[in-house]
């Protein structure tokens, strides 16, 4: 009876969050509004001044020193230049983790807009342009946005916010450790220990407005591999006295394809082998001995991710030993698979469709694009959600995709993201507490 009792409260959340916190959600509504042009400043600044991965020393400052600002407790230095901010409800309750990434790219802005980015770094001994072009300005400015909202009500707040402002999400220069996988590591999900992590990622392919979310596997697995296959060096005018590395490459990478088109049941699981870069050879005449080929396996399915693994090496071993070469195989598992956890996703439908409305809350896709978001869902139950970034009227075809110099965000859509965090933070420590009085 108890167990049916407390199915029922979980069943009613939606009255729970309509019922227990009118006055709250006023609350944020107003703040979330009264702030938007200082989001907006904020990201503006983040954007003409990005940095790049393990290298985010003067934003962590800036973050930190916003976070003091607004009464949060702030640790500093967590996997290299990460910033936490803690801020304890006037009440006890559960502990709510939110993230945002703060990591520009090697990309050269050419967007025409007044703040952008000018920043010449060096990535990987490299001198390159470097550009918040994936969203990650917006993220931190919204989650400063979220926690300044929330400073506001602390005295109203049934449990603890964690504000994790994470850096390499993109991923650690070469050599080096990073991003999310280093924070769980130094542990940043304890001390106060998280009971649910929420995050959210701008998208500059769905409209202003608009939030996407998917139960289950919403982000791709990344595992990246390198393939070495070595024959036997000889004259490009006499081919027949050497093992052609290339030629044994071309039938590897065609029979990679294979993979997902003869293996993978696509009705019900998404998967992407792709080689991203072959080097080989010095001259136009000479047959090389040696090639080395990298690339990305995407999955969205442990069991199927397990099996590309084995027909990769069973493929490559195979075709090279039939061009009697010889090949070998690695295969690093960068990003785990962004698992929405269900049951944490359905019962906080509710609190997404009260902030941007019943129609703009959309089941959308699994994308095969990668998260380090999954290595915090890997040890507490999580919730990754997607904001809309295009401006209204706008087709997906018109607009530049993530990762590319013409990637642009709608600032309008902050607003919103605002909001959806706020929410979900106080929607959850009610429905806690609620759970509590019940049992």
């Amino acid at each position: 009876m108890k167990k049916l009792f407390l199915y029922l409260v979980f069943l009613s959340f939606s009255s729970i969050i309509s019922a227990q916190t009118p006055s709250l959600k006023t609350k944020i509504n107003q703040k979330s509004e009264s702030i938007e042009s200082k989001v907006i400043a904020l990201r503006r600044d983040f954007h003409q001044n990005p940095e790049l991965g393990n290298r985010e020393f003067k934003t962590a400052e800036k973050i930190a020193s916003y976070l003091r600002s607004l009464g949060i407790e702030v640790q500093t230095g967590v996997a290299k230049t990460g910033v936490v901010g803690i801020l304890k409800g006037g009440k006890p309750g559960a502990v709510v983790a939110l993230r945002a990434d703060m990591d520009a790219l090697p990309v050269t802005e050419r967007v025409d807009i007044p703040f952008a980015s000018k920043v010449i770094g060096e990535y990987n001994g490299q001198s390159v342009g470097v550009m918040h072009a994936c969203g990650h300005d917006s993220h931190m400015a919204i989650l400063l946005g979220t926690a300044e909202v929330l400073a506001s009500m602390k005295n109203e707040l049934q449990g603890t916010v964690k504000f994790i402002f994470q850096p390499a999400e993109e991923g650690a220069p070469e050599g080096e450790e990073g991003g999310a996988a280093l924070m769980v590591k130094e542990g940043v999900l304890e001390n106060p220990k998280v009971d649910v992590i929420f995050g959210l990622h701008i998208s500059a392919q769905a409209e202003v407005g608009k939030i996407n979310y998917r139960p289950k596997g919403a982000m791709a697995a990344s595992d990246w591999f390198k393939i070495k296959i070595k024959g036997k060096q000889a004259h490009g005018a006499s081919p027949w006295q050497g093992v052609d590395p290339i030629v044994t490459a071309s039938q590897i990478i065609l029979g990679l394809q294979t993979i997902v088109s003869r293996n993978v049941d696509l009705t019900e699981s998404a998967a992407v082998v792709s080689v991203g870069k072959i080097t080989a050879g010095v001259r136009s005449n000479i047959i090389p001995e040696e090639l080395e080929m990298n690339g990305t396996i995407r999955t969205l399915d442990s069991e199927v991710q397990e099996m590309i693994h084995a027909k990769v090496n069973q493929i490559v071993t195979n075709i090279a030993e039939s061009a009697g070469a010889t090949a070998e195989v690695s295969i690093t598992k960068q990003t785990l698979i962004t698992y929405n956890d269900p049951e944490l996703t359905e019962l906080m439908l509710p609190s997404l469709r009260a902030t941007a409305g019943e129609t703009n809350v959309i089941l959308a896709p699994a994308r095969t694009g990668a998260e380090d978001f999954s290595f915090y869902q890997a040890k507490v139950p999580g919730l990754f959600i997607f904001l809309g970034g295009m401006p209204k009227g706008k087709e997906v075809s018109e607009t530049a995709s993530h990762h590319t110099p013409d990637f642009y965000i709608d600032e309008s859509s902050f607003v919103l993201g605002v909001k959806a965090m706020s929410n979900l933070t106080v929607d959850y420590m009610n429905l806690n507490a609620a759970k509590i009085g019940a049992e």
